[in-house]
């Protein structure tokens, strides 16, 4: 954790000095306006985890408005430091032009740091409607792996709501009222169901737990489970409706395989490969995990794995420094003749209220018996 709070500070302290320095070019600060600044900075810089320690204390309304303060302000300082680097480019090319063509002008300081937050503050409004914009995204499956008496099974994923601090009952009940006019056959969740301490937010559970598909509820867990405290999380859960797969195979109504393991930052590769080889029943089987780590061994073993994590990013261009550690971002994906997989871009928000070119989803899995292909 000491290793975690330090990488933090010098990060996130780096993004807000090249954003102050930018500042400073653009409008000298003296005085005590330059001590109000930094102090604010400073404030910013800590804010996430002065919201951590106000929510676990019990002080839950300042811990929200501490939190959403907070990761708005990370939303806009992601935004400021690459604006800020684009503007060091202007400088290198006015000062080469000025060079060749003596005569040779830009617009200010003063112009372009005003320009650039009036465009951050555009897109941050753009991101925050964006976030509230749920998409249903469809994905359908021919499978020879579905008994004789059954035609097609409906399949609902959620995955990465981040329950907590910020996303709550008005949020949930949006997703799950969604949820249910899909008429799922099943339900599942991909991990990070819930984000923080979960001590005054339990009452959430009946949310979820108003939907009750014919076969079932299944989760596995995230690594905002283990955050949360991983016995917070997972009665939560369990109150919700669902059956938590940890290193599991089920065998739901002689239809369908659901085998679901734990986080895989916290579980093997290989013991998820002798999970799955419980279900070698010669039903379609139905793999859930929470990243998008892909096992070799894995791979032939199920029909179609179901993942969240990456958030797509969640906001553009953060997607290409996310694509550095999972290749496979979003979406459907062919691994091999019998296996796929689909990657949701998750359904809630994690740090900052905002998403920017990665829209939340629901995904409707239609599982139908016969020929064919996705």
């Amino acid at each position: 954790m000491a290793r975690f709070i330090v990488f933090y500070l010098l990060i996130y302290g780096l993004l807000h000095a090249v954003f102050f320095h930018r500042i400073t070019l653009a409008f000298p600060l003296r005085g005590w306006l330059l001590v109000l600044v930094l102090g604010f900075l400073l404030l910013m810089i800590l804010s996430p985890m002065i919201s951590r320690m106000l929510e676990t204390r019990g002080h839950d309304f300042a811990a929200r408005i501490a939190a959403f303060v907070g990761y708005a302000w990370m939303g806009f300082i992601f935004f400021a430091f690459l604006g800020s680097l684009c503007l060091y480019l202007v400088d290198g090319f006015s000062w080469v032009s000025r060079l060749i063509f003596p005569g040779f002008h830009v617009l200010t300081d003063k112009i372009l740091m005003t320009g650039l937050m009036g465009l951050i503050l555009g897109v941050m409004g753009y991101g925050a409607y964006e976030a509230l914009n749920l998409r249903v995204e469809r994905l359908t499956l021919h499978t020879q792996r579905l008994p004789g008496e059954v035609d097609r099974l409906r399949i609902v994923q959620i995955s990465d709501i981040h329950l907590g601090i910020i996303n709550r009952d008005a949020f949930l009940g949006k997703v799950m009222d969604r949820v249910r006019q899909e008429k799922p056959d099943m339900l599942v969740c991909t991990g990070d169901l819930v984000d923080g301490s979960m001590t005054n937010l339990m009452h959430l559970s009946d949310l979820i737990k108003s939907v009750n598909p014919d076969y079932g509820k299944f989760a596995v867990t995230g690594n905002h489970e283990y955050y949360a405290g991983l016995d917070h999380a997972l009665d939560f859960m369990k109150k919700s409706g669902f059956e938590i797969l940890r290193q599991e195979a089920k065998t739901v109504h002689q239809v369908i395989n659901v085998v679901g393991v734990d986080d895989g930052g916290r579980y093997s590769k290989v013991q998820a490969a002798e999970t799955l080889g419980k279900a070698a029943n010669g039903l379609f089987t139905l793999y859930l995990v929470h990243r998008p780590d892909l096992s070799p061994e894995s791979k032939g073993l199920y029909d179609l794995q179901l993942c969240g994590h990456t958030h797509n990013g969640q906001i553009f261009p953060f997607n290409y420094f996310v694509a550095t550690q999972f290749p496979l971002l979003k979406g459907f994906h062919r691994l091999c003749e019998r296996s796929s997989l689909y990657i949701s871009r998750g359904t809630g928000t994690w740090g900052p209220p905002i998403r920017f070119l990665s829209p939340p989803e629901i995904t409707v899995i239609d599982i139908i018996r016969g020929d064919g292909g996705p």
